[in-house]
């Protein structure tokens, strides 16, 4: 390509805020950076969202400096193959969320190209999502009580509880009897220890908890393996899962496995582990970061392929700045314009 014709990158970073603080085992946040890519290329523009997360190795600041060491990564949207070879031969570092939002940018740019949506594009199955879960996040008791009547009483029907606190099983009990006919996923964010986990598990059967995520540590696969050798309940994976390449390691101590585009380096990367887990038994959720409406669409496109869906990460926001996500209640509506379907607010 000469010069005049070259594909642009530009980007812009947004700070996006809950409706209310987010706690999870870890921390509590409300705050939340999000770069936006835009692929301006023969008259289409292709978009990206870049959420990063300290527990994968980025904040506001990596994503930053390693923006301007990309801006002809994309010479050719159209080679995916050799997108991730070029990123990775520029990058010091692993950059996940980076690699997700330059991945969105080219597949969207090539779907306004093709003129269809990018599950489409993709040869996606046009099936109808599974019910996203509510997060119902770390506070008080109380609160989180107050949280999951709230999201009930929205119509959803499905609730995940983050738990890692020295009175999870109290927390459980509440929200079960607060929300005694809805569907409750447990996430420990790998806060448990071994003996925890083992105590918990008599706790999540007796509340009817669907699966748990993410128990123990993320490097702990003999514990979560023999963990998952006494447990009625499905163990997930989430933290545990870096890279398309760690499923197979993963299919030995789990029974499922989050896929988050943010952490595996965008759709296409997200695509090929859902693959993979396929191939080696597992169930497959869509997951997010707390994200725009641009992030959680992208993930949409993918959801019909998967079993689970957790995709509330644009609900608990104040301020998204993209719209035309359609939700009623839990389901979300994949998205039918071309690209990813979203526009900026």
């Amino acid at each position: 390509m000469t010069a005049a014709t070259s594909p642009a990158l530009s980007w812009e970073t947004l700070d996006l805020h809950t409706a209310q603080p987010f706690g999870i085992a870890r921390w509590t946040h409300s705050t939340y950076p999000r770069t936006f890519v835009t692929l301006t290329h023969a008259g289409l523009t292709g978009q990206g969202e870049a959420a990063p997360n300290a527990f994968y190795g980025e904040t506001r600041g990596t994503v930053e400096a390693v923006l301007p060491l990309l801006a002809d990564a994309l010479s050719d949207p159209w080679d995916w193959d050799g997108l991730h070879a070029r990123l990775s031969a520029r990058m010091p570092h692993d950059h996940p969320s980076v690699k997700c939002a330059l991945e969105m940018a080219a597949v969207e740019w090539c779907a306004q190209a093709a003129g269809v949506p990018v599950w489409r594009l993709l040869g996606l199955s046009p099936a109808p999502l599974p019910e996203s879960s509510y997060t119902v996040s770390i506070a008080d008791t109380a609160a989180m009580r107050t949280q999951a009547r709230d999201a009930v009483a929205r119509g959803h029907g499905v609730l995940k509880v983050k738990l890692g606190t020295d009175r999870d099983e109290a927390i459980l009990e509440a929200l079960r009897e607060e929300a005694p006919h809805a569907a409750l996923r447990v996430d420990a964010n790998a806060a448990w220890t071994r003996t925890q986990a083992r105590r918990m598990l008599g706790v999540l059967d007796a509340a009817r908890v669907e699966f748990v995520e993410q128990p123990l540590a993320a490097g702990d696969l003999d514990g979560h393996a023999a963990l998952r050798a006494v447990s009625t309940v499905p163990i997930v994976a989430d933290e545990s899962l870096h890279h398309v390449s760690d499923v197979i390691a993963l299919a030995c101590a789990f029974d499922g496995v989050n896929l988050k585009l943010a952490k595996l380096g965008g759709p296409l990367q997200a695509l090929a582990a859902m693959r993979l887990a396929r191939a080696h038994g597992l169930q497959v959720m869509m997951g997010c970061m707390i994200e725009s409406s641009l992030g959680i669409a992208a993930a949409a496109h993918l959801a019909g392929a998967c079993d689970w869906a957790d995709l509330d990460g644009a609900l608990l926001l104040a301020d998204d700045p993209f719209t035309g996500l359609e939700w009623q209640a839990g389901h979300l509506t994949r998205p039918t314009g071309t690209g990813w379907g979203v526009r900026r607010a």
